[in-house]
Order: structure tokens, then C-alpha cells, then sequence
């Protein structure tokens, strides 16, 4: 019976010895992250799916000013003035991130909102219907496609999620959207924010 008891007394200090030096090697990896990325303040991303789908180019700078706070801003540039889709040519994006999953290890990722204003020039495709009468009275009707360049502001919300690793690459998806105002009677009324980022943080 002694010999149980010895046995387990032994067993349970070994245990609780084992289980205080894997909480010590923890709290002193979290205290000191791999490649020390803590201190590493600056990010650049590139927008991966707008660089894919089109001749669409986001690049993206990130200051990171503490572990759940961010700022920066993105510079879009559309290299096709032809695409019917997208309808803006240039934009430059200054944002603001508020990261909420606990910073562990690596601070700033996880689930973040983002705040953004953003300053626009593009194009924009609209139809107009023309009707009129010929000098001898038939009535004709024709359909006209046109485009027309803006300028507008911008004002909006996003959420999205990152993900770092230990070498310091950076992905993250960025989903958003912002009412427009200022520009012309042919804008956008909402612009998007939105891409798969891919970057590095140093």
C-alpha cells in the first residue's frame, strides 16, 4: 500500500512539475516570439484576386502601432481604362483597424474592423434612351451607351481576418463597403473594398 502511494504521490509531482515548465516555456515564448515579429512594425501587401482578374494593381502599407491597433492606406491603380466592371481608374485609401482576437505571439491579426475613407477617380457606363421626329414625321427611338469620369469621396466599413506566420508572411481577406458623395450624377452610389492580401509584415 505504501508502494501505491509512493507511486502516485510521484506520479502527480512529476506531473505538476511537467505541467509548470510547459506553462514557464509558454509564457516565456509569448514573451519572446519567434523572430521577435512583436517588433516589427511595417507591412506591404499586394491585392491578389483585383491583380489576377484584371489589370487591377492595390498595394497596400500597414503601420502596426500596437497590438490591436493599425493604420494605413491602400493606392489602387486600374492599367485597363476599358474594363466595364471596375469602375475605378485610381483611388488612394487611408484606413484605420481595430484588431479584437488576443494578440498571441504576433499581435495585430486575427478578426479586425477597419474604418476607411477613400478618394476616387474612374469611369462610369450609362445608357440614355433618345427619341425624336424626322422632318417628314416618323418617330424614331435610339438606344446610346456612353461613359463619363468622376471624382468622388468616400466613407465606409469593413471586417476582415489575417493570418501571420513565424517568417513574417501575411495573408488576409477584407470584405467592405462605403457610401459615396461629391462627383457627378453618373457615379457609383457605394464603392467596395475587398481583395485576398498577400504581403509581408518587417
Amino acid at each position: 500500500m505504501k508502494t501505491i502511494t509512493l507511486l502516485l504521490t510521484s506520479l502527480t509531482c512529476t506531473f505538476a512539475i511537467v505541467t509548470a515548465s510547459a506553462q514557464t516555456d509558454e509564457s516565456a515564448t509569448i514573451a519572446n516570439p519567434p523572430n521577435d515579429l512583436l517588433s516589427r512594425k511595417h507591412e506591404v501587401k499586394l491585392g491578389a484576386i483585383k491583380a489576377l482578374a484584371g489589370a487591377i494593381i492595390e498595394g497596400t502599407y500597414e503601420y502596426i502601432h500596437s497590438e490591436s491597433f493599425t493604420y494605413g492606406v491602400s493606392v489602387l491603380g486600374n492599367l485597363d481604362s476599358k474594363n466595364n466592371t471596375f469602375p475605378e481608374l485610381f483611388s488612394v485609401t487611408p484606413f484605420a483597424r481595430m484588431y479584437f482576437t488576443e494578440p498571441r505571439y504576433y499581435g495585430a491579426k486575427g478578426f479586425f474592423v477597419e474604418g476607411f475613407g477613400k478618394f476616387i477617380a474612374g469611369q462610369q457606363n450609362y445608357s440614355t434612351y433618345d427619341s425624336f421626329y424626322s422632318p417628314d414625321g416618323v418617330y424614331y427611338s435610339e438606344y446610346i451607351e456612353d461613359r463619363e469620369k468622376y471624382t468622388a469621396g468616400s466613407l465606409g466599413l469593413a471586417l476582415g481576418w489575417k493570418w501571420i506566420n513565424k517568417s513574417g508572411f501575411v495573408f488576409e481577406i477584407l470584405a467592405g463597403a462605403g457610401r459615396n458623395f461629391g462627383g457627378n450624377g453618373h457615379m457609383p452610389d457605394a464603392t467596395f473594398r475587398g481583395d485576398f492580401n498577400i504581403g509581408y509584415r518587417f
